[in-house]
């Protein structure tokens, strides 16, 4: 089968798209022809050489095959699978190649709304919002909700599922997605080219920090006294993830504020939940751009410039 396969780390030119053995199928594995993946910043991450310590640090398996985004076929089962038999159509984790091995545990059913290409927008970039929101936040109807970094794939779902756990809306991203943030839910959206949002009078019981590029003091400043600031993002680079991380666990012990950090975890529940948001019409990918599997480097290059609009999706058949 064709992969897209990682022969040296630190740039896109690191990765080549070469024939490799297709995953052999274990007793609890399941096998799917995938027709569509899409790039997340994990997967930029992991190209810049990242998991050789973060890696360790989260165990996280080291691979060759980069991605972590999929939808397609079930093209074969294992004998202890139960919830897929070949043929179904399914999205979940797994990687930029023709065929990928997974748990079932790691897929779900494809939302019957959704094209293939949308759905393998959903898995990591949908489930970081809704764990985020829903299990560390706590998001309850009627609380004010502040989403920084809202323009990018994570970004316009957590706008999404936020307004679908009944909260106020306030999405903070630049002049080109003013309008796509409206049209997906948002009750206000702040353009940060032209309004510095940590200097408004509104206070929000929950921030939710996805682009990581303003300090924690100053995120503090449009906090309410009992509120928690999630961080879901910390820039470009090893160092400012680790100093963020430092300095969200100092100051997590000063006044009644509270900053939380967490790894998303890729779970079959929460898989559903995003189907059925989907189908419930409650929750529509952005698609930003779309290429080959062949030009999945241009894919990550693109990634990389920190602009995207949604999603990027690569075509794999």
């Amino acid at each position: 089968m064709k992969a897209i396969v990682q022969e040296s780390y630190g740039s896109p030119d690191g990765l080549a798209l070469r024939e490799i053995e297709t995953p052999v199928v274990g007793d609890d594995d399941v096998l799917v022809r995938v027709l569509a993946a899409s790039v997340n910043a994990y997967d930029w991450y992991m190209m810049k050489r990242l998991p050789h310590l973060m890696g360790m640090l989260l165990r996280i398996p080291r691979t060759r095959v980069r991605g972590s985004d999929l939808a397609g076929h079930v093209e074969a089962v294992g004998k202890n699978v139960t919830r897929f038999r070949p043929g179904d159509e399914v999205f979940g984790f797994g990687s930029f190649a023709e065929y990928a091995a997974s748990s079932e545990r790691r897929l779900a059913p494809k939302p019957r709304n959704l094209t293939f290409e949308q759905a393998a927008t959903l898995p990591i970039a949908g489930v970081t919002a809704l764990q985020g929101l829903r299990d560390k936040a706590c998001v309850h109807p009627g609380q004010r909700v502040l989403i920084y970094g809202a323009g990018g794939g994570v970004g316009t779902f957590a706008v999404q599922i936020a307004k679908a756990l009944g909260a106020h809306v306030t999405a903070v991203s630049s002049t080109r997605n003013v309008d796509l943030l409206h049209s997906l839910g948002a009750d206000d959206v702040i353009d940060y080219t032209k309004e510095d949002f940590t200097k408004r009078s509104q206070r929000y019981e929950i921030l939710f920090d996805i682009g990581g590029g303003r300090s924690l003091a100053d995120c503090r400043r449009v906090l309410a006294p009992n509120a928690i600031h999630v961080l879901a993002g910390a820039g470009d680079g090893l160092w400012p993830l680790l100093s963020r991380l430092l300095e969200a666990q100092l100051r997590s012990r000063i006044g009644r504020q509270r900053i939380g950090t967490f790894m998303a975890r890729g779970r079959y529940e929460d898989l559903v939940v995003l189907k059925e948001l989907a189908e419930a019409g409650k929750l529509t990918p952005v698609i930003d751009r779309t290429y080959p599997l062949r030009e999945a480097p241009d894919a990550l290059r693109y990634v990389g410039t920190r602009g995207v609009r949604g999603k990027v999706v690569i075509k794999v058949a």
